[in-house]
């Protein structure tokens, strides 16, 4: 483990000042980088960051110092920091100059990384050298106790979670505090767990030198820190990894399996407040013989409703590379890497593993008699942040919930916002070959619907209910009615599900003509 000590955030503020006003932040980066090098930035290659800092401004010293850990000569430093107190507090350490000249130097002693929030907040992740995603070093650490900065992962869970206003707030393992940090905008108490002490020393560094409240900080194993106190956001980024053993800290979670991702989950309806929400990332076994479905389908913990979103799934030859270079082992000796690569294997046989799933879990408590339970798989791009996406999914499924197929037909609907209609066939065709809905917004889904479907969603405005529309239809189609209202509110849940149609209030009568539907099949 780690013993290097860590600043002290006493003065944080003093050097978020000076970050400010030098442009250290997520635009000014872009600003002085160009898209280019920012970009390869991001894929840790330093090389064009090197080549657009080689000027004597302020913005590109910090950038050298922090991002690229390159030594700033005392004196530039000086023009961009107050050195002392930055020295004095350990943010800074003093060194020799790295060409072996004389002159004083100072080098960072934790990555610090501007990051843009969401209302265009000026914020910074502090972790460990050489461990900022985007910096100079990127993954490969191999400490154990090692923290990481802000990665792909954890700006997902940023843009999935929900950020209604909340009393309370948990952060499951929050590494260097960037979930956390989100958190302190919408709820009144945040709280921050972590196995690893060092992590939560960095979350409170994070949030100082961000500007935000303070969180309570506890260490420990999952919710073992905050005993049988319950919140009403509870977010994680787990050790989801699945491996022989637990070499990693902040990856491994030392449990057999998906073990850790399967108890993080079902033990958050423990600590969830009514109508509350647990949102997390995980990694799950796709084992021979079993509907992986139905393996988290036995995750979801009694009373709460869920949606879960398999993202990627990779065969468990793929899954052990990824995460052995993740390590850095493929830069170790040949023979020990194919030790580890078999171990790796002869974990996945031993428990009838032929795969990994990734993906988003999201519980809100409902302590419905029936809950919702969503399991899909959904590889496609999709729009971030989903916050709000997330909201009216589970809004949605109370609807369907709350409606039988009769209450359904007298329901008033709303086409969603930016679904478009596609319609694919043979060129000059009469007829289309099929109809599609497409979803420019969120998801992205797209569905396949027939005519009486295409011509349903195009005239759901609010001002008809869903049998008139129906019977409208079927007058054009020549067909019964009454047959017409009985086969299609299996599709109309369907696209409410989906999120192409909203339910709505009814649109108040404007006058004479008002309510008056278009052609529906036009």
């Amino acid at each position: 483990m780690s013993t290097t000590s860590l600043p002290s955030p006493g003065r944080a503020a003093e050097l978020r000042e000076a970050l400010l006003a030098a442009g250290f932040t997520a635009d000014g980066l872009l600003d002085l980088l160009g898209a280019p090098a920012y970009a390869a930035l991001a894929r840790s290659e330093t090389v064009p960051a090197l080549r657009a800092t080689r000027g004597d401004g302020p913005l590109s010293a910090l950038v050298r110092l922090f991002l690229l850990q390159q030594p700033a000569p005392y004196a530039r430093a000086q023009a961009a920091l107050p050195v002392d107190a930055a020295l004095a507090d350990g943010w800074l350490r003093r060194g020799a100059a790295a060409d072996g000249e004389d002159a004083e130097a100072v080098y960072a002693a934790v990555d610090v990384r501007p990051y843009g929030g969401p209302d265009g907040e000026d914020w910074y992740i502090v972790s460990d050298l050489g461990c900022a995603v985007g910096g100079a070093g990127g993954i490969g650490r191999r400490e154990e106790a090692v923290v990481l900065g802000v990665g792909g992962a954890s700006t997902t869970l940023a843009g999935i979670t929900v950020r209604t206003p909340v009393g309370s707030a948990l952060d499951l393992g929050t590494g260097s505090g960037i979930q956390a940090l989100h958190a302190a905008q919408h709820a009144t108490r945040v709280t921050a767990t972590d196995v690893n002490p060092r992590a939560l020393e960095f979350t409170r560094l994070t949030l100082a030198l961000s500007g935000a409240p303070a969180a309570e900080l506890l260490t420990g194993s999952l919710y073992e820190p905050v005993g049988d106190t319950s919140y009403d956001l509870i977010v994680s980024n787990p050790p989801f990894v699945i491996s022989p053993g637990a070499r990693l800290t902040y990856r491994d979670g030392g449990m057999g399996g998906d073990d850790l991702c399967r108890s993080v989950v079902q033990q958050a309806g423990d600590h969830l407040n009514p109508g509350g929400y647990a949102q997390f990332l995980g990694n799950w076994q796709h084992v021979d013989g079993e509907d992986w479905r139905d393996r988290l389908r036995s995750w979801v913990p009694r009373g709460c409703d869920a949606w879960i979103v398999q993202r990627d799934v990779q065969d468990v030859t793929q899954y052990a590379e990824l995460w052995l270079r993740d390590a850095g082992d493929h830069r170790s000796d040949p023979a020990e890497y194919q030790r580890r690569y078999e171990d790796w294997l002869d974990e996945f046989e031993a428990r009838n593993t032929k795969s990994v799933g990734f993906g988003w879990i999201t519980l809100r408590r409902s302590d419905a008699p029936e809950p919702s339970i969503v399991i899909e798989e959904w590889p496609h791009s999709v729009e971030q942040p989903l916050g709000e996406t997330v909201l009216a999914h589970f809004a949605r499924q109370d609807y369907l919930r709350d409606h039988d197929d009769a209450a359904l037909l007298e329901g008033y609907f709303l086409l969603g916002a930016e679904v478009v209609q596609e319609q694919v066939g043979a060129p000059g065709a009469e007829d289309p070959e099929h109809v599609v809905l497409r979803q420019n917004r969120g998801m992205r889904r797209a569905t396949k619907v027939d005519t009486v479907g295409a011509g349903f969603a195009g005239v759901c405005d609010g001002s008809l209910s869903a049998g008139r529309i129906l019977d409208a239809i079927a007058h054009l189609v020549q067909e019964d009615p009454v047959v017409l209202r009985d086969r299609t509110p299996e599709a109309i849940r369907m696209l409410v599900e989906q999120g192409f149609l909203e339910p709505a209030a009814p649109v108040p009568d404007a006058g004479p003509g008002a309510g008056k539907p278009a052609d529906p099949m036009m």
